[in-house]
């Protein structure tokens, strides 16, 4: 039983209007239709991408209102480049101590006078039309209390070669988001770079949590969700995702983030059995119980002790709050994984934990397997049927 809590559907973009950009004389952004974007890049030792992320906004057809980096402790030359374009570019640099995306976001959001606030991470880039595509819903009006708009993306790599078209398209998380399950079984997979939220709505929501260097915008969006803000998904790619190794990785502050947002959703979602609603227990624990087991069987191939027990401590808490069977497997295998967990036998405690996690992944491989056939159906189905001669 999972209520839905806002409205959300794909929509084509065809017939793209456009809107006069005017300014007030003391430089304020003010549209006719009052919908005015702040286009906002974190910037953390992005030298060698920054140049390019700006360009993109730049050229937009449908131009930002203001645009604003906000370096965040970098050391690199990243902020001499921004100082540089800024020169002749209408672009604000912030300048503020080392404290993660969130702060950097959150300072930018307080910052603008803008409605809408376009997101941008320094080593990925917008098409042309982004802004164009992402801010039309809001001149319409069609859905109630929209507060967020996002699109597909374009995956690729450090060079800037398409890896991928329309990734979304591929992954496990559902799109759009219809109800509370959606938001919680998977990862939101609703990309900052892809989206452009109202101010006074990410407000409302609490703005991103800045304890979080990972997750903080699955966290922000899926309390936007729960608050009733209308999401809309277009199924079109309006950004380039870059993907590099080096780009993403395991790092204690990513796992701290990753318990945090845990414990928080534990928090803000508790089961409620008088009404028959379990988020936590079928939703939240079976989402975090397979991304520890990757995290657990990953930590022990590394040999990362540390790691390795971070990982341990998590699976235990995410376990206690999941479903007796699994509890039961756990206490089963407990003494196993305690015995060998640090030892040269650690594969012992690496298949225990699959025989935990076993529902949870075999659920995830009958997505994969469904998700594959659904694809390799709809080509088949789109292909020119064959001529006989």
């Amino acid at each position: 039983m999972w209520p839905q809590l806002a409205i959300c559907y794909h929509s084509t973009v065809s017939s793209i209007q456009r809107t006069r950009v005017t300014r007030s004389e003391g430089g304020s952004p003010v549209r006719n239709n009052a919908v005015t974007v702040a286009a906002v890049i974190p910037l953390y030792n992005g030298a060698p991408f920054i140049r390019e992320a700006l360009e993109s906004v730049l050229s937009q057809t449908e131009p930002a209102d203001e645009i604003i980096v906000v370096d965040d402790g970098s050391t690199d030359d990243g902020p001499a480049i921004v100082e540089e374009m800024a020169l002749s570019n209408p672009i604000t640099l912030l300048r503020k101590p080392n404290g993660g995306q969130s702060s950097a976001r959150n300072l930018a959001i307080q910052h603008t006078a803008c409605s809408h606030v376009a997101f941008l991470d320094q080593d990925d880039a917008w098409y042309e039309e982004h802004l164009e595509i992402l801010k039309r819903p809001f001149t319409q009006g069609h859905v109630r209390r929209l507060g967020l708009v996002y699109g597909n993306l374009d995956q690729i790599d450090r060079k800037g070669r398409l890896i991928q078209q329309c990734c979304l398209d591929e992954n496990l998380s559902p799109q759009p988001k219809r109800s509370l399950r959606d938001c919680l079984r998977h990862d939101m997979f609703i990309l900052p770079g892809a989206t452009l939220a109202s101010k006074q709505a990410m407000i409302d929501a609490g703005l991103f949590d800045e304890r979080l260097s990972g997750y903080e915008d699955d966290d922000l969006f899926v309390r936007m969700f729960a608050r009733g803000v209308g999401i809309l998904y277009l199924n079109v790619a309006v950004t380039r995702w870059r993907i590099y190794s080096g780009s993403t990785s395991y790092s204690p502050r990513m796992a701290r983030s990753r318990a945090i947002y845990f414990h928080k959703l534990v928090e803000i979602f508790p089961d409620e059995p008088r009404i028959e609603l379990f988020p936590t227990r079928d939703a939240i624990g079976p989402h975090f119980l397979g991304l520890l087991t990757g995290e657990f069987i990953a930590a022990s191939r590394s040999g990362d002790k540390d790691r390795l027990l971070r990982a341990w401590d998590d699976v235990q808490q995410v376990v206690a709050v999941m479903q007796p069977k699994v509890r039961r497997r756990m206490a089963l295998v407990h003494p196993i994984i305690e015995a060998t967990l640090l030892t040269p036998v650690r594969s012992l405690s690496r298949r225990a934990m699959r025989y935990v996690a076993r529902d949870v992944l075999r659920e995830l491989r009958e997505l994969e397997e469904m998700h594959k056939w659904s694809g390799d159906k709809l080509k088949a189905l789109l292909a020119p049927a064959a001529v006989t001669p």
